[in-house]
């Protein structure tokens, strides 16, 4: 198949974007706006009630960011103009009926209009709410499928799911349907969830419990049909559904693995967010990081955001117009430039030594070798006779010695928690033995070489990254940055 020129095929195209204001949808938008101004339009989908309160948040999470300096730079006091004409801001809500949009003759012009409905709204907290994570991340995408069958020019439907929807399956983990091993009734999910909070509502229970019961309820259910935390379970759920009820829609399911700073465009290091890897960052530079169970030669598959952008307009262009197929892409690193644990930890190491992390007190973090633990028995082990045992005898003491190590025993305590917390979250991946096949993503790649233009404003091949190089000049210096805002 070839591929036109994208920058062709953007001119004169309408999109309509749901999550725009999330980080992924924020860099797809500023990169369309940025490399084709005449894209015809952009409908963007926002969380909001009304117009005003869409055009505010747009303003203040989207382009009063730095993300969109350049497009400032480049437009100046006429950048508002500019996205008065590209943008139509689109109050709504991608867990209702028809998005939530209210204003029926918007709804009308974008089923005339819309040729690309492109999802990238979600819930990404691993241990989210049960009833949250199944509104946003499986019912969401059936509405949104629901309203691009009701375009009558829609050509694709883009679905930015994650490549974790596999579980914690090992080896090479194919561009292909997840299996979820029996067909799960969402509706029963739905409803069971109703029962759960009428019981709660029995019992008086104020809004922390019911949040906190909730949030066990995901992960149990998650558990019970064998992924590890309700985020990439709703998200296995969400393509399920579209795969299900797609009909003659032209569908694309889009699996990046983690997502890291900006590797080139609209700059370097461009960051929204504390997530996965830069945790692991910021709890290491602060010194409250010193052992972790992995295994060094394992993966940690990362991609930087603007690649992954990249890679999703190349499949945009690659599969609208084509018939009522199916593709799947997996974008990340594992296969084509693996980033192992050691060297990751290596990187780190190397940029807190170099830069250390300033304290509260304006002194500097002296930090050590990052500890690995090739199991989570022996992390137990570790953490137990290390920390946890010597804190229970320097409690006692504190006691006898009427609170004298107060201050100290709160500290460790925090500091043990904190890493219990990252271990929890974190456990399936920090073990992951999985690599993800990217040979549907590699012929994208390949028909974007074609073109030369193309080549130089959406290449996504992690083949070109220099990892030490990228983490100790943009990725590392971008999370510092964030955390220090």
């Amino acid at each position: 198949m070839e591929l036109d020129s994208i920058i062709d095929v953007l001119d004169k195209k309408i999109i309509l974007v749901t999550g725009a204001t999330g980080f992924l949808a924020k860099i797809f938008v500023e990169k369309i706006l940025r490399v084709q101004p005449n894209v015809k339009k952009l409908y963007l989908l926002v969380r909001a009630t009304d117009n005003m309160s869409a055009l505010r948040r747009f303003q203040t999470e989207a382009v009063e960011k730095n993300l969109f300096k350049v497009l400032k730079e480049k437009y100046h006091t006429n950048l508002q103009n500019f996205l008065s004409e590209k943008v139509i801001l689109v109050p709504g809500d991608i867990t209702c009926e028809n998005l939530g949009v209210k204003d029926s003759c918007l709804k009308e012009d974008m089923w005339r209009d819309v040729e690309v409905v492109v999802i990238t709204a979600a819930s990404t907290n691993f241990f989210e709410r049960y009833d949250v994570a199944l509104a946003l991340n499986t019912f969401g995408a059936k509405f949104v499928l629901d309203f691009a069958k009701k375009c009558i020019n829609i050509k694709l439907l883009l679905h930015v799911s994650t490549a974790y929807v596999s579980g914690e399956k090992p080896g090479i983990i194919l561009e292909t349907t997840c299996y979820l091993g029996e067909m799960i009734d969402i509706e029963h999910e739905k409803s069971i969830i109703e029962d759960r909070l009428k019981e709660l509502e029995y019992h008086n229970a104020n809004e922390q419990v019911v949040k906190m019961a909730m949030k066990d309820f995901g992960r149990q259910r998650a558990n019970h049909y064998g992924w590890p935390n309700t985020y990439v379970f709703t998200k296995a759920l969400g393509e399920m559904v579209l795969h299900q009820f797609k009909g003659d829609i032209p569908l694309v399911i889009f699996r990046p693995t983690i997502i890291t700073s900006t590797y080139k465009e609209p700059f370097p290091g461009w960051i929204e967010g504390i997530r996965t890897i830069d945790n692991f960052i910021v709890g290491y530079g602060k010194d409250r990081l010193r052992f972790v169970p992995s295994d060094p030669e394992c993966v940690f598959d990362v991609l930087p955001a603007d690649m992954v952008v990249n890679a999703m307009i190349a499949a945009i262009m690659a599969n609208v117009d084509q018939t009522s197929s199916v593709t799947i892409y997996h974008v990340g690193s594992s296969v084509s430039n693996p980033l192992t644990y050691t060297m990751t930890q290596k990187y780190i190491y190397m940029y807190f030594t170099q830069h250390p992390w300033t304290n509260k007190n304006g002194k500097p973090v002296i930090v050590g070798k990052l500890r690995t633990l090739k199991s989570m028995a022996s992390f137990q082990r570790y953490i137990t006779l290390r920390f946890m045992l010597p804190l229970q005898v320097l409690k006692v003491v504190n006691v006898i010695l009427c609170q004298a190590f107060a201050g100290t025993c709160k500290n460790i305590e925090r500091k043990i928690n904190f890493v219990l917390w990252l271990v929890k979250l974190y456990q399936p991946y920090l073990l992951s033995k999985s690599l993800y096949d990217d040979i549907n993503t590699e012929k994208l790649r390949n028909m974007v070489r074609e073109s030369k233009q193309d080549d130089v404003f959406f290449n996504f091949d992690p083949k070109i990254i220099d990892w030490e190089d990228y983490f100790l000049h943009t990725h590392i210096p971008g999370v510092v940055r964030y955390e220090f805002k």
